[in-house]
């Protein structure tokens, strides 16, 4: 059954390799009679005269022709600045509306939707206000899209999904671009279905379809990180890549997955994961298709797995391929990712936009070859660049893959698109910014040895792309900008994030070692029963949050010193952990466990408990008033707010007993939230900003930040309660509904809880942008009060 279905999938390939084959057999005849060259050489002098400023005229306007900076925003505000906003987006959208959505540009039609888009997007680029210019895939800005639609469960439901599969990208693969190219998938996915509805869908249908969209985007584009990109990788052995080959091909054929079963080599736990993943991703794609659609689906991605896998499996060493075995399998499989992703959302019907969408693949494809040589080289990936630089001086017969690409471009100007203007400004255009990057990423030297080598035939068309490369303006685009700002963040991102971890890891340490409580007879407080106590409490296993938090203000924001603001870190500290051992008690939740250990009333008494949180909190101001390196009334004002504080947050856990058995409103909730978990927050940050002497307006947005942050960490708490690991929290699950305490899972339910949440980091964050300070620590911090397992 499987040996006849695999046959009956191969001559879907065979269609496919066929148009390909009709398509490369067109364009070896004009790359062999060299007739792309003249008609391209037509096209470039006409278009150059748009693009190169003309001697005389550049002494006026140079200002107008570079920016400032590459930086993303910088470089928006400059082309917005100088007028050229809505020209370099309206290239930028009618790119992609050519690229991903197969459409042609020669109708008014299209050029008002396209207008329409622009619109849009300058809109949205150019609105005033730090928090409107702050980076556009950033989880706030994304949420409150999100939000605007709609779709906000399905949104959470995603990033829940991509912090997975961040987690669970092997060593040996580029976490930032696997992730980038999954967001670039969505996205993709999301805009496809926008285009399809159009403006006069109604709304809740529109929600239905993106919600759709985002899942359908999330299913489809996990097949890049965990079949295309896992396999390039090498990391598989030889063993397991043959099972997992075979896996995807039994899918692809029998239509449904099969059982994993034994697993060889020491990936089996990765493995375990993704077949999971991709089983459900499969599944759920197969369930929101027609049968009609279902087997397109089948059939494109059975072509696509093919080429994929016949490229794959040729030897660098081998230098006897012919061409065409080359080249088919590249336009194979170009044309059909695409073609997958229009089955995947169902789109319409339309013979026009498969052509055009089968017959641009291999242009894109062959500017990512070009790019991406080097790399593959290292690889030992078989790409038309890498064998034609390896075996050019050998095999005359060998197609020049940079002469194919511009061969490409006139075949799409003037017989897919048949000469139209704005198609050929664009493709001009793009292919010009492209050798421009590439130039400046790989130094003028090593551009000219590449150039040397894959133009040699070419010699004065050669001259004058070499002239456009160096002269021609306007030609970058939207998406490239987009995309080397998404890198570049991911990569800070990153870089940022281990920096905070590791930050806080040696924070951490260093409180943890000046917290013991000792006196000067250290064998008497060893034996005194209440410091016994008190210690016994601080060595377990906190987070030490609050004091990591003031480090972070006082030593990173404020410039304060490390050892002199150490009796501060204590005391906070000693506060919490005070308010830890209240909480713990029999006349409050009667826990049994805390940071991993039983609690304090358990191992010792309830009075010994209550006893050691008294002495916390006086031992806690008692290090406050030893900051005697601060201007003293400073320190004075930062106690008095300190005992406010520790009043004010008394109340709110007796706020919290007096509602157990209640059902309390969001409103009520918030404030106990903010009394128990917002106001400590508030006070790590706030004390180092007195003795810092800040101002009133600095300090009121700290304690805004710390009230959403605050909340956002307790939604977490709460949501932990009841889909958390005990042995990762180090206290029993569902101890809320044990001691029948309303909590915001209990009232909002667990996705209210989780949209709460999101509400308040977006809040919390929009406080950060609009701070005069800059604090990434705390972008960190708040990823990790929502991400955490623990």
């Amino acid at each position: 059954m499987k040996k006849e279905l695999i046959k009956k999938a191969d001559i879907s390939y065979q269609v496919a390799e066929r148009k390909a084959l009709d398509y490369f057999q067109s364009l070896s005849v004009q790359f062999k009679d060299k007739s792309y060259v003249q008609t391209l050489t037509t096209d470039i002098q006409t278009w150059r005269a748009a693009h190169i400023n003309r001697p005389f005229f550049s002494l006026f306007s140079n200002s107008k022709r570079k920016a400032v900076s590459q930086d993303y925003h910088h470089h928006i505000a400059w082309l917005d600045k100088t007028g050229k906003l809505e020209t370099y987006l309206d290239r930028s959208i009618s790119y992609i509306f050519m690229r991903d959505l197969g459409k042609s540009l020669d109708s008014p039609e299209m050029q008002n939707r396209i207008d329409r888009s622009v619109e849009r997007l300058k809109s949205h680029l150019t609105q005033t206000g730090k928090r409107d210019r702050e980076e556009p895939f950033n989880m706030a800005s994304l949420y409150r899209f999100a939000e605007k639609e709609g779709v906000e469960t399905t949104l959470i439901w995603v990033m829940e999904k991509l912090k997975k599969v961040a987690y669970n990208i092997p060593e040996g693969m580029d976490a930032e671009e696997a992730q980038r190219k999954l967001i670039k998938i969505i996205a993709g996915v999301v805009m496809q279905v926008m285009e399809e509805m159009g403006d006069e869908t109604p709304s809740e249908v529109r929600k239905q379809r993106l919600e759709k969209a985002i899942r359908l985007g999330y299913c489809y584009g996990l097949t890049y990180p965990f079949i295309d990109d896992l396999l390039d990788a090498r990391i598989l052995s030889s063993e397991e890549e043959k099972q997992y080959t075979d896996l995807i091909r039994t899918t692809l054929v029998m239509g449904t997955v099969p059982d994993l079963g034994e697993w060889p080599g020491n990936n089996k736990e990765l493995i375990h994961y993704i077949h999971s993943e991709l089983r459900d991703a499969f599944n759920y794609i197969n369930a929101n298709q027609s049968q009609e659609t279902r087997k397109e689906f089948l059939e494109q991605s059975y072509v696509f797995f093919k080429s994929q896998e016949l490229d794959r499996k040729k030897d660098i060493a081998n230098g006897q391929y012919t061409n065409e075995e080359i080249y088919i399998p590249v336009i194979v499989k170009s044309a059909s990712s695409r073609l997958i992703m229009r089955s995947i959302i169902t789109a319409s019907d339309d013979e026009d936009i498969d052509n055009r969408t089968f017959y641009y693949g291999i242009y894109n494809q062959l500017a990512d070859d070009f790019a991406d040589m080097f790399e593959d080289m290292e690889q030992g990936a078989v790409t038309p660049y890498t064998y034609y630089w390896k075996y050019h001086d050998q095999r005359s017969d060998l197609i020049n893959p940079f002469e194919l690409y511009w061969t490409v471009i006139c075949y799409l100007i003037h017989h897919v698109y048949q000469s139209d203007t704005k198609t050929r400004d664009i493709i001009l255009g793009r292919a010009i910014n492209g050798l421009k990057r590439y130039k400046a990423r790989m130094g003028n030297e090593k551009y000219n040895q590449i150039m040397d080598v894959f133009t040699a035939g070419i010699p004065a068309f050669n001259r004058l792309i070499q002239q456009m490369v160096r002269k021609a303006d306007d030609v970058d685009f939207f998406d490239k900008l987009l995309r080397d700002h998404m890198i570049a963040n991911l990569k800070k991102d990153r870089q940022e994030q281990d920096e905070f971890i590791d930050t806080v890891r040696k924070v951490r340490e260093l409180i943890n070692h000046s917290l013991p409580i000792t006196g000067s007879d250290p064998e008497f407080f060893q034996k005194e029963q209440i410091t016994a106590a008190a210690n016994y409490s601080l060595e377990g296993d906190g987070k030490r949050l609050r004091p990591i938090l003031t480090w972070l203000m006082g030593v990173s924001v404020y410039g304060l010193d490390e050892k002199k603001i150490m009796p501060l870190l204590k005391s906070l500290e000693y506060m919490h952990t005070a308010s830890l051992i209240f909480d713990d008690l029999p006349s409050e939740d009667n826990a049994s466990l805390r940071r991993g250990r039983t609690t304090l009333h358990e191992v010792y008494d309830i009075a010994t408990a209550e006893l050691a949180g008294l002495f916390l909190t006086q031992k806690a101001t008692s290090e406050q008033s030893a900051l005697d390196a601060y201007n003293s009334n400073a320190v004075l004002k930062m106690i008095h707010y300190s005992s406010q504080m520790t009043a004010d947050m008394c109340k709110g856990q007796l706020l919290d007993l007096n509602s157990e058995g209640m059902q309390l409103t969001l409103e009520q909730l918030n404030t106990i939230c903010y009394y128990k978990t917002g106001m400590a927050f508030e006070a790590s940050l706030i004390m180092p900003a007195i003795i810092a002497h800040r101002g009133e307006t600095e300090m009121d947005a700290l304690k805004s930040f710390a009230y959403h942050a605050g909340i956002a960490f307790q939604i977490k708490d709460d949501l932990l309660d009841v889909e958390g690991d005990m042995v990762l929290l180090g206290k029993p699950t569902f101890q809320d509904a044990g001691n029948n305490h309303a909590n915001f899972v209990s009232v909002l339910g667990i996705m209210g809880a989780k949209k709460a949440m999101w509400q308040h980091y977006c809040l919390a964050v929009e406080v950060l942008q609009e701070m005069p300070i800059n604090m990434p620590f705390m972008k960190h911090f708040l990823n990790y009060a929502v991400n955490r397992d623990s």
